[in-house]
């Protein structure tokens, strides 16, 4: 029994240092993009985090799956010389502000009670879903962080600080609440490596941009914009990326392998003692793509025909489509009796000529004199203007020829579902089945209709 022990004992020990075999593979991915610093001489640090933004949107996560805080808003402050813009590189070739940048925290609401509350899901009723970490057990989390830090610690907004402790803390209570799989950390600050420093979570993967006592140095600046525009650690990291796609086999192995001391001025620091697996055998597209799942199915689905109940006009389609309409042409044409006979299509029918009268009646009342034509399509119905169908609206336009009070005859367009214009004689016309029904106290002749 002695060896049998052993073993036993070697597995737990295994399975309390996060070394156990995981299950399932992962169904989604999430990112979590912070830059804690504010103020335009910080231009760069959300450079840096909207360069993620943009990595990892390129590479398939969906917005619903990216928390992006940002502790200030550079694009839109007075000293930007490039309003709604920022640029991560001298030569202004991407505007990584863009026009899809969704932001869930932005100013004083990045904070650390917000961000460890967004870490452990533990949130006020009243915050929107958006701004939630909505992930499960089998989720892996990219979490990015930028801004300026020192020995086990990084600043928010220089009103604040997370701590080390704080940050393996939150990690823990997201490990039992079964918040996630596997949890990638990248910092980009001065000293970065001493905040994971006291890490414990299994499934943990944490990277640094520079050891204790070293700083993480800007790379370049730009002289037109007035200020540094990116980190060295990830504008390599940004130019390693950018040879991938999401279909890439590139492993976590040769991303850490791709940086060099002397470029970052700094020494890349990573932990794997609570990560389960290999590093090579890990896809950067684990954390940085998406995770798609296709099933195949043994049948198809019909999309179109008698099989879906899918209602075709073809025929009254093409009879439209003649040019030009006349009222004979218009009255000829065929429409399906079902439309009409049942009880929904009947009501509204009776409803809608309801509404004419007494929007005519309340027009003389009120305004005296005038004419009011009320335009309203429902389906195979039309007040004042011919037949309409909503399948064809982008492909027949008909107009309503009409005389104004003073002025000369114009042709008015019926494209929107609701029309009123004014004329001489309070008069209203009906199509019902192809048929011109005619109202009211002026001429019984039915409008011409020219196309």
């Amino acid at each position: 029994m002695g060896p049998v022990l052993s073993h036993v004992m070697v597995l737990l020990a295994l399975i309390a240092g996060g070394h156990a075999t995981l299950g399932p593979a992962h169904t989604n991915n999430w990112a979590v993009l912070v830059c804690t610093s504010r103020y335009w001489f910080n231009y760069r640090h959300m450079a840096n985090t909207l360069s993620l933004y943009r990595t990892v949107k390129r590479l398939g996560i969906p917005d619903d799956h990216i928390i992006l805080m940002l502790a200030d808003d550079m694009a839109c402050n007075a000293r930007n010389k490039y309003p709604a813009h920022v640029f991560n590189n001298e030569d202004h070739r991407l505007n990584l502000y863009g026009d899809n940048v969704e932001v869930d925290y932005r100013g004083y609401e990045v904070t650390v009670e917000n961000f460890l509350r967004l870490l452990t899901g533990r949130h006020d009723a009243a915050v929107p879903r958006s701004k939630r970490l909505l992930t499960d057990e089998n989720s892996n989390i990219l979490l990015y962080m930028t801004g300026h830090g020192g020995d086990k610690f990084l600043k928010f907004q220089d009103a604040g600080d997370i701590q080390s402790n704080d940050l393996a803390d939150a990690f823990a209570q997201m490990y039992e609440k079964k918040r996630y799989r596997e949890l990638l950390v990248m910092v980009d600050t001065c000293q970065a490596a001493t905040l994971h420093s006291q890490l414990y979570s299994p499934g943990v993967f944490a990277m640094g941009s520079s050891l204790k006592g070293e700083n993480s140095y800007s790379h370049h600046l730009d002289p037109d914009v007035g200020v540094t525009v990116v980190d060295r650690f990830t504008y390599y990291t940004l130019q390693f990326f950018e040879n991938l796609d999401i279909f890439s086999n590139t492993t976590l192995q040769s991303l850490l392998r791709s940086y060099d001391p002397k470029l970052l001025d700094s020494h890349m620091h990573y932990r794997n003692d609570l990560f389960s697996r290999p590093l090579d055998k890990v896809l950067l597209t684990d954390f940085f793509g998406s995770v798609m799942e296709v099933e195949h199915t043994r049948t198809s689905y019909p999309m179109y025909g008698d099989d879906m109940g899918v209602y075709e006009p073809e025929e009254e389609v093409e009879a439209l489509k003649a040019s030009p309409f006349s009222e004979e042409e218009v009255s000829e044409v065929p429409i399906n009796p079902g439309k009409f006979q049942s009880t929904s299509d009947l009501q509204v029918t009776l409803g809608l000529l309801t509404l004419v009268i007494i929007v005519s009646v309340v027009s003389v009342t009120l305004l005296g004199k005038g004419d009011i034509v009320v335009v309203i399509f429902s389906s195979n119905v039309e007040i004042g203007g011919g037949y309409y169908s909503p399948k064809d609206e982008n492909d027949v336009q008909r107009r309503h020829k009409r005389s104004d009070l003073n002025g000369p005859a114009k042709s008015v367009a019926l494209q929107e579902p609701w029309h009123v214009l004014t004329n001489i004689n309070i008069q209203f016309y009906v199509v019902i089945e192809g048929r011109w029904l005619t109202s009211g106290t002026g001429p019984k002749a039915v409008p011409h209709l020219v196309p």
